[in-house]
């Protein structure tokens, strides 16, 4: 049998065609080829529509010693290949006779001395542990949360730490005051294919949160990078910054990006539900958990990747730094949401933050489960109390650890895991290390206005 979207005699496939169509018939005058480098930082070479058959066929080189990450000067040369699923019209911009403008395509990395995937794009990362899980079976569902701060800029549009509200948790008008901004944000999102499902202003003042429905683990992770960009975007035409850094202002509450995880089997069950257990869910929930919490620490390096990340995960600010699981309470690491339905039987990890890498991180996640499940990872009782009001002792008793409380401590743990190194694969975890580390001794020898209005007078 012949597959309609596999390209013969190397012409288009049909999705590839099916995508040069929209192009002439949406107006789209430019195309971003978009990409990540190993730090989550999207990239993205903008081309003439008129290129885009040469995009599929041929691909689009760059010079990859120019990526974070991603190779050094005398093996530069990569390839950029569009995945025409990701094929999305950009609604914020339209051209002058109001066509659509510009798309956008996400591309895979190829590496032009083998003509394979580049080990080191986050992507392929990604795509090797939904392989994984298809070699044991199962399918990864995935649905995040992120949340995000908006900030007024100053007089010369640069960000300021000044909200743009007094609002709270649910608020509404005239506290807060992003309503109409949100909006616009769901439609934009709602234009590039997006389900969403919820919004609403979150705890801090100036922060809020925009649920999108769960989908396969790739498509997540894509859509996760293009959330970011579509918020920034959009805030910026209301003269407003919005930003994804977990901690912009001490002592309220910093952004997560809670996710949800199940796996399918290929008959399309959850294999997370069991009707016969406790809690509803399956021996492979329990071994899945098990593994999570087994690599929390490194995962964590991962999914928490800034030193300004662990400004979050402190007690008191409902941010989990206790690995545990729980049925009941928010205070554990994971939490096994109330479920309606079989299908939506999941568990939800909340230690991850908006900074990661989207496709590192569920790549860790996904590969610490499947260590569960393939090791039978014993998963500890749920506790069902509140861990922020333990003591140490009491942590003890439970057998509670603590996430890591630095970047320094999380890169340690990182180190030391095969688990989540594997995950990351050889390239990967040298280049994010390496990295990351700079960045924690950089962060260490710089000297806070915090440190010298505490010190500066009194020695």
């Amino acid at each position: 049998m012949t597959d309609e979207n596999v390209a013969p005699d190397g012409g288009l496939s049909a999705d590839e065609q099916q995508v040069i169509d929209r192009i002439e018939e949406e107006g789209i005058d430019f195309l971003r080829l978009q990409f990540t480098d190993i730090l989550g930082t999207v990239k993205n070479v903008s081309i003439p529509a008129s290129q885009a058959e040469k995009a599929f066929s041929e691909g689009i080189y760059f010079d990859g010693s120019s990526i974070d990450g991603f190779v050094r000067i005398q093996e530069s040369d990569m390839r950029l290949k569009p995945d025409p699923a990701t094929f999305a019209v950009l609604p914020w911009r339209t051209s002058n006779d109001g066509s659509a403008g510009a798309a956008r395509l996400i591309c895979d990395v190829i590496d032009t001395s083998t003509g394979e995937p580049f080990e080191g794009d986050p992507r392929y990362v990604l795509k090797q542990a939904i392989d994984r899980a298809a070699d044991l079976g199962y399918t990864v569902n995935a649905g995040p949360e992120p949340e995000f701060f908006l900030f007024e800029e100053d007089e010369d549009g640069n960000a300021t730490t000044r909200t743009n509200d007094a609002g709270g948790y649910f608020d509404l008008a005239p506290k807060d005051l992003a309503t109409d901004i949100r909006r616009d944000i769901i439609f934009g999102l709602e234009e590039m294919g997006f389900e969403v499902e919820s919004s609403h202003h979150e705890v801090a003042e100036g922060q809020h949160e925009i649920a999108f429905k769960y989908d396969d683990a790739l498509s997540t992770a894509d859509n996760i990078a293009t959330f970011r960009a579509v918020v920034r975007a959009i805030a910026a035409e209301h003269d407003l910054h919005a930003t994804f850094m977990p901690k912009p202002i001490a002592r309220i509450n910093g952004s997560g990006m809670h996710v949800h995880l199940s796996l399918f089997t290929e008959d399309g069950e959850n294999a997370f539900h069991d009707e016969s257990d406790e809690f509803n869910l399956s021996e492979v929930a329990h071994r899945f958990v098990g593994g999570i919490l087994k690599n929390a620490p490194a995962i964590t390096a991962v999914a928490n990747p800034t030193v300004n990340s662990f400004k979050r995960l402190v007690p008191g600010y409902e941010a989990p730094v206790y690995v545990a699981w729980s049925d009941v309470n928010r205070s554990a690491l994971i939490r096994k949401p109330a479920a309606r339905s079989p299908p939506a039987s999941r568990i939800e990890l909340r230690s991850p933050d908006p900074s990661c890498n989207p496709y590192l991180a569920l790549a860790t996640m996904i590969h610490a489960g499947l260590d569960g499940i393939e090791n039978e990872v014993s998963c500890p009782d749920p506790v069902r109390e509140n861990i922020y009001e333990f003591d140490e002792d009491k942590r003890a008793e439970y057998d509670i650890d603590t996430l890591p409380s630095n970047l320094g401590e999380a890169l340690e743990a990182l180190e030391d895991n095969e688990v989540v190194t594997a995950a990351l694969g050889e390239h990967v975890t040298e280049k994010f290390i390496e990295a990351k580390t700079e960045e924690y001794d950089e962060y260490r020898a710089e000297v806070s206005d915090w440190e010298r209005e505490k010190y500066l007078e009194t020695f």
